[in-house]
Protein backbone atom coordinates (compact mmCIF):
# COMPACT_ATOMS: atom_id res chain seq x y z
CA UNK A 1 0.00 0.00 0.00
CA UNK A 2 1.03 3.47 -0.64
CA UNK A 3 -0.54 7.37 0.51
CA UNK A 4 0.66 9.28 -1.90
CA UNK A 5 -0.63 13.79 -2.34
CA UNK A 6 -2.29 14.40 -5.85
CA UNK A 7 -1.46 16.75 -7.83
CA UNK A 8 -3.30 18.47 -10.75
CA UNK A 9 -1.95 15.89 -13.33
CA UNK A 10 -3.78 12.66 -11.08
CA UNK A 11 -7.31 15.15 -11.60
CA UNK A 12 -8.84 12.44 -14.23
CA UNK A 13 -8.37 9.49 -11.91
CA UNK A 14 -9.24 11.52 -8.65
CA UNK A 15 -12.80 12.11 -10.61
CA UNK A 16 -13.31 8.58 -11.23
CA UNK A 17 -12.65 7.44 -7.35
CA UNK A 18 -14.73 10.15 -6.02
CA UNK A 19 -17.49 9.44 -8.46
CA UNK A 20 -17.09 5.92 -8.30
CA UNK A 21 -16.48 5.85 -4.46
CA UNK A 22 -19.44 8.22 -3.56
CA UNK A 23 -21.89 6.02 -5.80
CA UNK A 24 -20.98 2.96 -4.23
CA UNK A 25 -21.49 4.50 -0.75
CA UNK A 26 -24.77 6.80 -1.69
CA UNK A 27 -26.78 5.38 -4.81
CA UNK A 28 -28.61 3.16 -2.95
CA UNK A 29 -30.19 5.45 -0.46
CA UNK A 30 -30.92 8.40 -2.71
CA UNK A 31 -32.72 9.35 -6.01
CA UNK A 32 -30.93 8.97 -8.91
CA UNK A 33 -31.54 12.65 -10.04
CA UNK A 34 -29.98 14.33 -6.02
CA UNK A 35 -27.17 12.07 -7.00
CA UNK A 36 -25.93 12.99 -10.41
CA UNK A 37 -26.35 15.89 -10.01
CA UNK A 38 -24.32 16.30 -6.69
CA UNK A 39 -21.59 14.16 -8.91
CA UNK A 40 -21.76 16.80 -11.35
CA UNK A 41 -21.25 19.84 -9.57
CA UNK A 42 -19.08 18.37 -6.97
CA UNK A 43 -16.41 16.33 -8.90
CA UNK A 44 -16.58 18.15 -12.43
CA UNK A 45 -13.11 18.92 -13.78
CA UNK A 46 -13.47 22.64 -13.01
CA UNK A 47 -14.17 22.20 -9.14
CA UNK A 48 -11.44 19.63 -8.79
CA UNK A 49 -9.44 21.71 -10.29
CA UNK A 50 -9.97 24.85 -7.58
CA UNK A 51 -9.70 22.14 -4.77
CA UNK A 52 -6.64 20.79 -5.90
CA UNK A 53 -4.77 24.23 -6.26
CA UNK A 54 -6.33 25.33 -3.15
CA UNK A 55 -3.11 25.54 -0.74
CA UNK A 56 -5.10 24.72 2.60
CA UNK A 57 -6.50 21.39 0.89
CA UNK A 58 -4.93 18.48 -0.02
CA UNK A 59 -6.02 14.72 -1.64
CA UNK A 60 -4.34 12.05 -1.01
CA UNK A 61 -4.47 8.53 -3.08
CA UNK A 62 -4.01 5.35 -1.79
CA UNK A 63 -2.88 2.67 -4.31
CA UNK A 64 -1.74 -0.89 -3.74
CA UNK A 65 -1.21 -3.57 -6.63
CA UNK A 66 -4.20 -3.26 -7.93
CA UNK A 67 -3.75 0.43 -8.66
CA UNK A 68 -6.02 3.03 -7.06
CA UNK A 69 -8.15 1.84 -4.16
CA UNK A 70 -9.15 5.12 -1.93
CA UNK A 71 -8.42 8.54 -1.42
CA UNK A 72 -8.51 11.31 0.92
CA UNK A 73 -9.20 15.02 1.25
CA UNK A 74 -8.23 17.12 4.16
CA UNK A 75 -8.29 20.88 4.64
CA UNK A 76 -7.09 23.47 6.98
CA UNK A 77 -7.81 27.12 7.96
CA UNK A 78 -10.55 28.65 6.09
CA UNK A 79 -10.70 25.62 3.37
CA UNK A 80 -12.72 23.85 5.99
CA UNK A 81 -16.13 23.54 5.28
CA UNK A 82 -17.23 24.66 8.85
CA UNK A 83 -14.38 27.29 10.24
CA UNK A 84 -13.37 25.51 13.54
CA UNK A 85 -10.42 27.21 14.07
CA UNK A 86 -6.63 27.57 12.87
CA UNK A 87 -5.86 24.26 15.04
CA UNK A 88 -7.91 22.27 13.52
CA UNK A 89 -8.11 19.77 10.28
CA UNK A 90 -11.18 18.60 8.52
CA UNK A 91 -11.44 15.26 6.50
CA UNK A 92 -13.89 15.94 4.29
CA UNK A 93 -13.55 13.36 2.23
CA UNK A 94 -12.01 9.69 3.00
CA UNK A 95 -13.45 7.07 0.53
CA UNK A 96 -12.38 3.71 -0.43
CA UNK A 97 -13.75 1.35 -2.72
CA UNK A 98 -16.31 -1.16 -2.06
CA UNK A 99 -14.06 -4.28 -3.13
CA UNK A 100 -10.85 -2.92 -0.80
CA UNK A 101 -13.36 -2.85 2.08
CA UNK A 102 -11.79 -4.23 5.60
CA UNK A 103 -8.41 -4.38 4.25
CA UNK A 104 -7.41 -1.80 6.40
CA UNK A 105 -7.23 1.28 3.91
CA UNK A 106 -9.64 3.39 5.81
CA UNK A 107 -7.81 2.82 8.88
CA UNK A 108 -4.36 3.87 7.29
CA UNK A 109 -5.52 6.95 5.36
CA UNK A 110 -7.25 8.47 8.91
CA UNK A 111 -3.59 7.60 10.45
CA UNK A 112 -2.39 9.65 7.60
CA UNK A 113 -4.72 12.35 8.72
CA UNK A 114 -3.37 12.22 12.33
CA UNK A 115 -0.06 11.99 10.73
CA UNK A 116 -0.52 15.63 9.25
CA UNK A 117 -2.38 16.76 11.96
CA UNK A 118 0.65 16.17 14.65
CA UNK A 119 3.19 17.17 12.04
CA UNK A 120 1.46 20.52 12.05
CA UNK A 121 1.02 20.97 15.55
CA UNK A 122 -2.56 21.24 15.20
CA UNK A 123 -5.14 19.70 18.25
CA UNK A 124 -8.63 18.76 16.36
CA UNK A 125 -9.62 16.51 13.68
CA UNK A 126 -12.80 16.66 12.64
CA UNK A 127 -15.49 15.64 10.21
CA UNK A 128 -19.05 15.58 9.12
CA UNK A 129 -20.55 11.94 8.74
CA UNK A 130 -24.02 11.41 7.11
CA UNK A 131 -26.12 10.05 9.93
CA UNK A 132 -27.73 6.89 7.84
CA UNK A 133 -23.88 5.80 7.02
CA UNK A 134 -23.74 3.78 10.24
CA UNK A 135 -20.70 1.62 9.31
CA UNK A 136 -18.99 5.01 8.96
CA UNK A 137 -19.97 6.20 11.96
CA UNK A 138 -18.77 2.67 14.30
CA UNK A 139 -15.62 3.45 12.45
CA UNK A 140 -14.67 6.73 13.61
CA UNK A 141 -16.43 5.85 17.23
CA UNK A 142 -14.28 3.00 17.26
CA UNK A 143 -10.76 5.41 16.15
CA UNK A 144 -11.83 7.77 19.05
CA UNK A 145 -13.93 10.12 17.28
CA UNK A 146 -16.99 11.80 19.29
CA UNK A 147 -20.19 13.62 18.26
CA UNK A 148 -20.08 17.14 19.03
CA UNK A 149 -22.61 18.94 16.49
CA UNK A 150 -24.64 18.66 13.43
CA UNK A 151 -24.51 20.44 9.92
CA UNK A 152 -26.83 19.64 6.73
CA UNK A 153 -25.04 18.36 3.61
CA UNK A 154 -26.89 19.34 0.03
CA UNK A 155 -27.18 16.10 -1.81
CA UNK A 156 -28.25 17.48 -5.19
CA UNK A 157 -31.71 19.17 -4.00
CA UNK A 158 -32.26 17.15 -0.59
CA UNK A 159 -30.63 18.96 2.26
CA UNK A 160 -29.65 15.96 4.64
CA UNK A 161 -28.09 15.85 8.34
CA UNK A 162 -24.34 15.34 9.04
CA UNK A 163 -22.94 13.99 12.53
CA UNK A 164 -20.11 16.50 13.26
CA UNK A 165 -17.75 13.98 14.92
CA UNK A 166 -13.88 14.83 16.33
CA UNK A 167 -10.66 13.39 17.97
CA UNK A 168 -8.80 15.82 19.92
CA UNK A 169 -4.78 15.17 20.21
Amino acid sequence: MKIAIAGLSEIEQLQSISKHTFSETFAEQNSKENLDLFLNQAYNLETLSKELSNPDSTFYLLFDNNGLQGYMKINRRRAQTEYQGDGALEIERIYVLRQAQGLGYGKALLHKAVEVLKAENLLLLWLGVWEKNVSAIRFYEKNGFNAFGEHVFMLGNDPQRDILMKLEI
